[in-house]
């Protein structure tokens, strides 16, 4: 262990959006900060996840920043590499990287009430552990980080190749071989059709169908992308019209789950036009209201699944075997490379990390029991400590982005106000959390998210701990506006 005294007014935890968002709202201050990334590179969801068709499902010049709109977006939703490449021009437009250091993984996290700092352990990729201190702690570890790995018989038996999509290597070919996939959610329905193509045979093995609505990605022209870049309005304007129309989804979610009906028939029709098998188009068609679990977005998912050489295993996996897949109906799968595409954990990037806040509470302990926040941004019992993308704060209808940018607004905002009174800290008041907790709850109950089906919105105990319930519109004006009693500075 290195002792140090090493000490930032901000540590951030994490170098994908939420991070670098951070850092530029931090840097343009003129604070003393530092970003700690686990990996040897930025990028979060957008480097890790490097499976084939692996993309955006929300425009990309709305799956950007504000202040950083790019006129040579290529396409309306982006891969995961122009995202990468995004974020990289980002780091380097807004000189980040002297604060950027790679490589490092936070162990645990402890907060001393006397001083109202945060001491950091830090892992270098070699092992040596450092410490760190910070006046705030900033976690910018997003919530689809941690994979879920599902708990198969036998799985740890299987001798073939074995993949969940967050670990998939550049490079990696199924070309010739017999590939299994588990789960037809997000990265289940866009890594499904590239495997189509190269592998001898694909069973997809699925739990339960997903409403699957047209992609629609067109290219945009070199006259768009020279227009853009000469006339910046011209690109705000359109970022305006994508953000109206993603907005006006929001509704159907919550209050007029009704409006939905006709992004479900739009979705059978795309199914029809696709699958002309009646057989397997019904076991395609989801049975649960839509938007009950995440609307995904393709065009050549259906005609993959239709394809000759792709079997549709739709009874539970009973078991694995060293080279295949057992159903519940008997049928053996033979497979020689089984892909997960079975997500991930939302509490799981808080889990590992050992933040330790007053009274000893440890913040993973805290989520996993229940995930209880203020505005999805600060946690009772944990001052100095600010939360990005976290609980309740994501969306199922548009870009998380805006979300974010008004969480670092309040973050800046606590901070400023904070040092304006000398005080050591601030945290949000225990006794406004209940009820902040009861308005997720009571919005939550009307909503299409709890009306029957089970999906990864939704905690063990039932309850919504992942989607803000409500309009983004409504959320910016909470953060960027504050009630400052809410809070405590001392």
């Amino acid at each position: 262990m290195t002792e140090g005294d090493e000490l930032h007014d901000v540590v951030v935890v994490g170098a994908g959006f939420a991070g670098i968002a951070m850092g530029v709202a931090l840097k343009a201050s003129g604070r003393d900060f530092l970003i700690l990334e686990k990996a040897d590179e930025i990028g979060g969801t957008w480097r890790e996840n490097r499976y084939p068709g692996c993309a955006c499902d929300v425009p990309a010049h709305l799956y950007s920043f504000s202040f950083e709109p790019n006129p040579y977006w290529s396409k309306t939703f982006a891969d995961a590499d122009e995202i990468q490449d995004y974020l990289l021009y980002c780091v380097e437009k807004y000189a980040l990287r002297p604060h950027l250091r790679t490589d490092a993984t936070v162990q645990h996290a402890r907060y001393d009430a006397a001083t109202g700092v945060w001491t950091v352990t830090v892992a270098s990729a070699w092992g040596e552990l450092r410490q760190l201190r910070a006046r705030a702690l900033v976690l910018g570890v997003g919530a689809l980080h941690e994979p879920v790995v599902p708990d198969l018989p036998g799985l740890e038996t299987f001798e073939g190749e074995l993949r969940h999509t967050a670990t998939w290597d550049r490079g990696l070919s199924v070309q010739g071989r017999r590939v299994g996939v588990i789960g037809t959610g997000s990265s289940g329905v866009q890594i499904i059709p590239p495997l189509a193509e190269d592998a001898a045979h694909l069973t997809v093995f699925q739990r339960t169908p997903a409403w699957v609505l047209p992609r629609d990605n067109t290219d945009y022209s070199e006259a768009t992308i020279d227009r853009f870049e000469r006339h910046p309005m011209v690109m705000r304007a359109h970022r305006t019209q994508l953000r109206a129309t993603h907005d006006a989804r929001g509704r159907a979610f919550t209050d007029h789950p009704g409006l939905l009906r006709a992004m479900q028939l739009r979705a059978r029709r795309h199914l029809a036009a696709a699958v002309s098998d009646p057989t397997l188009r019904e076991r395609l068609t989801p049975g649960y209201t839509m938007g009950c679990k995440r609307i995904l977005l393709s065009d050549d998912y259906y005609p993959a699944m239709a394809r000759p050489d792709v079997t549709l295993a739709t009874d539970a996996i009973e078991r694995v075997e060293p080279r295949a897949v057992v159903t519940a109906d008997g049928t053996r799968h033979e497979v020689d490379f089984l892909v997960l595409a079975t997500g991930f954990d939302p509490i799981g990037s808080y889990r590992y990390l050992g933040v330790t806040g007053l009274d000893g509470r440890v913040l993973g302990q805290e989520f996993a029991h229940d995930a209880q926040t203020y505005l999805g941004v600060t946690v009772p019992a944990f001052p100095n400590l600010f939360v990005l993308l976290g609980p309740n704060t994501l969306l199922g209808h548009t870009s998380v982005l805006l979300m974010l940018e008004a969480q670092v607004a309040l973050t800046m905002r606590l901070l400023d106000e904070r040092d304006r009174r000398g005080a050591r800290a601030v945290q949000v008041r225990p006794e406004v959390v209940p009820g902040f907790m009861a308005e997720i709850d009571r919005r939550s109950e009307g909503s299409v998210w709890e009306s029957g089906c089970h999906s990864w919105y939704l905690d063990d105990a039932g309850r919504n701990r992942t989607l803000w319930p409500g309009s983004v519109r409504e959320y910016e004006r909470r953060l960027t506006r504050p009630e400052l009693v809410d809070y405590t500075f001392g």
